[in-house]
């Protein structure tokens, strides 16, 4: 299987190239920013397929992740995804954002709890636990910043996602120490690419997951009256 993966969802604009036949990352770049992903994803796209040596006709699949994140980015990733498989005729497939923050951990020990958060702003985080074998303990959710620690002082846990930290300073006193806190900006993209490449296409659209209404919305009040 030939990937290539899309982050936008973020604060980073980030692509790689996985050949699970080679065993591996072929080529990868993930660049830090805020905003400007829509100008940066497709040279950066191109550098990472110039470096992987693939063409486009070479690959067998399009991963993009799908949030939740920021909206405008979230729409970058997922348009561009989509725009190459149509001018490919290639396969897209959506990653969950928490499930990239969660998988490094799930890979190297299934059983201690990971509890993902993702900063929303406004003392809120976008919120999912895993527990052995990654099950779901906690559906994605955009949640208070004290629902995340309640779970996190449920048991040991690894705690990951850009809110992790927050999450960590907000465990009571009588909680069991955090095993990690992992409070990286966005997820790898080495494994969003792994993730994608074993995700089933019928159950993982490429679809976006933002969990809330936008900040902003129509000002029906003040629409003029059709004539």
């Amino acid at each position: 299987m030939r990937v290539l993966a899309i982050d936008t969802a973020l604060a980073a604009c980030s692509a790689a190239v996985l050949d699970t036949a080679y065993g591996g990352i072929l080529a990868g770049e993930s660049a830090a920013m805020l905003r400007g992903h829509a100008e940066a994803l497709m040279p950066l796209i191109a550098r990472v397929m110039q470096a992987s040596g693939l063409a486009f006709a070479d690959l067998n699949r399009i991963v993009v992740t799908t949030g939740p994140g920021s909206f405008t980015g979230l729409r970058v990733g997922i348009a561009a995804a989509r725009g190459l498989a149509l001018a490919t005729a290639i396969p897209v497939v959506g990653v969950s954002t928490l499930s990239a923050y969660a998988a490094p951990y799930l890979g190297v020990d299934d059983e201690t709890q990971v509890v993902a958060a993702i900063d929303a702003r406004h003392a809120q985080v976008y919120l999912q636990v895993f527990g052995p074998g990654g099950a779901t303990l906690l559906a994605p959710r955009l949640a208070p910043l004290s629902e995340a620690a309640a779970a996190a002082a449920a048991a040991p846990a690894r705690i990951v996602g850009s809110a992790a930290q927050a999450v960590a300073d907000g465990l009571p006193d009588t909680a069991p120490a955090p095993v990690a806190v992992d409070a990286r900006a966005a997820p790898d993209i080495d494994w969003v690419a792994r993730i994608g490449a074993v995700a089933p296409e019928a159950t993982a659209p490429p679809k976006p997951q933002y969990l809330r209404a936008p900040d902003a919305q129509p000002q029906h009040a003040a629409s003029l009256p059709r004539r």
